[in-house]
């Protein structure tokens, strides 16, 4: 991706590329199935996320490589319907 500070235009993303989502949840166990779920064949990374301090909500995080815009954006939008994710960061 390349940036320039100075610019008001969006970034140039240069794909494909490895792109990282945030997943939030009342449930980690649940969060880690949503991912195996919407990765499904693809290569991906998990890792350990946090715990809000009263314990209700969980955050895991995952990064695959996306070959374009519309592949990015699809796996956003399969994340953010799931019912048992709350947001997508």
């Amino acid at each position: 991706m390349l940036l320039d500070a100075n610019s008001s235009e969006k970034p140039k993303i240069e794909y494909p590329c490895e792109w990282g989502y945030k997943i939030i949840g009342t449930d980690k166990l649940k969060l880690e199935a949503v991912i195996f779920e919407v990765m499904g064949s693809r290569d991906y990374k998990q890792k350990g996320g946090n715990k809000s301090s009263k314990g209700k909500f969980h955050s895991l995080s995952t990064a695959c490589q996306v070959e374009s815009q519309e592949d990015r954006d699809a796996l956003f939008k399969a994340f953010q319907e799931h019912e048992d994710v709350k947001m997508v960061i």
